[in-house]
């Protein structure tokens, strides 16, 4: 096993141990490589993260072994220059999460075998107040990527319509994410509700192709918007994090006129720094607007006044005020005739 580096990195040094540890065994990754690839996508991933509590994916040997989920930035063995951000849970329980100041926050997650980057869409400054609604298109069984794709195209549509920018990503899997940069002055509640209208808007316009449903059972050879991807604690892997695959594969900032061109395949660890020396970010220009969503809390209000009320949450979630019943249809009690 090599010795230990020690890398400067954004003027802090960061130990990185066992660099040749595998980490990608298909690939022949290493820990050296995760590490190096997150220095060179260094400015794109700090506009995903910089000042987002974020919570770690972490592999510590390797994508085939352990993995866990962690919230809670650990009490001892931190250097003193860490950065963290207190976020409440829907339980209403707090933890302090690691809150990424400058690329070398990035670098000393990738040394505690972090793969993964699930930053909240929520800054420090205003931790309950989302600044960016995240729409998350995820093909169902019997449909891919192209599907996903097509929607986004509909979701732009809306977008355009609305004057708000969109700003498309590969989820380094087989679906698509938009990010839409907003106003930091609404509730996670209101946030869902903007999602849930939208999601809506697109379904109407492309039925056979999307759906808002929530239960499986539904939902059908369709892509779903997953809405409650902005529900209070739901992360999704950010613009060019890794993904835990065989392929090392990276969630990418994408343009909107490649969407139909592209397979996530083409995105991972070797390809996307040199995407980025050819082409740069894709989302250099995210954080220049920030919308109004008022109008899509008035598309919510007059659904819900036409019977299409609130959607429900995820089954770990406290009851929410307007949720319906949250059991599948095929379960659901018939009325007695």
């Amino acid at each position: 096993m090599a010795d230990a580096l020690e890398v400067e990195v954004a003027g802090r040094g960061v130990r990185l141990t066992s660099p040749d540890r595998v980490v990608f065994p298909e690939r022949g990754y290493t820990k050296r490589d995760v590490f190096e690839y997150y220095l060179a996508v260094g400015d794109g991933i700090m506009r995903a993260l910089g000042n987002r509590p974020t919570t770690l994916q972490r592999f510590p040997e390797g994508i085939d072994g352990e993995t866990f989920f962690q919230k809670r930035v650990p009490t001892r063995g931190v250097p003193a220059w860490i950065e963290k951000a207190q976020i409440a849970f829907p339980s209403g329980r707090k933890a302090d999460e690691l809150c990424p100041a400058d690329l070398a926050h990035v670098a000393w997650a990738a040394q505690m075998g972090t793969i993964v980057f699930h930053p909240w869409p929520v800054r420090r400054q205003h931790v309950d107040q989302p600044d960016e609604l995240r729409i998350d298109l995820d093909p169902q069984p019997g449909t891919d990527f192209s599907d996903a794709a097509a929607v986004a195209e509909v979701l732009k549509g809306v977008l355009d319509e609305l004057g708000f920018i969109g700003w498309p990503k590969t989820s380094g899997g087989r679906g698509l994410h938009v990010y839409v940069r907003i106003k930091p002055q609404w509730s996670f509640v209101e946030a869902r509700h903007a999602v849930i209208a939208l999601a809506r808007e697109v379904e109407r316009r492309a039925p056979e192709r999307a759906t808002t449903k929530w239960w499986k059972e539904e939902r059908g050879e369709r892509v779903f918007i997953d809405f409650n991807q902005m529900a209070r604690d739901r992360t999704i892997a950010c613009a060019y994090s890794l993904r835990a695959n065989p392929r090392a594969t990276a969630s990418t900032p994408l343009r909107w006129d490649e969407i139909g061109s592209v397979e996530p395949n083409d995105f991972d660890l070797r390809t996307v720094p040199q995407r980025i020396k050819e082409l740069g970010d894709a989302h250099e220009g995210i954080d220049d607007v920030a919308h109004d969503i008022g109008v899509l809390l008035e598309w919510f209000e007059r659904d819900a006044a036409n019977g299409e009320g609130d959607m429900p949450y995820p089954p770990e979630y406290p009851k929410m005020e307007g949720e319906p019943m949250r059991v599948q249809p095929s379960r659901a009690k018939k009325p007695e005739a």
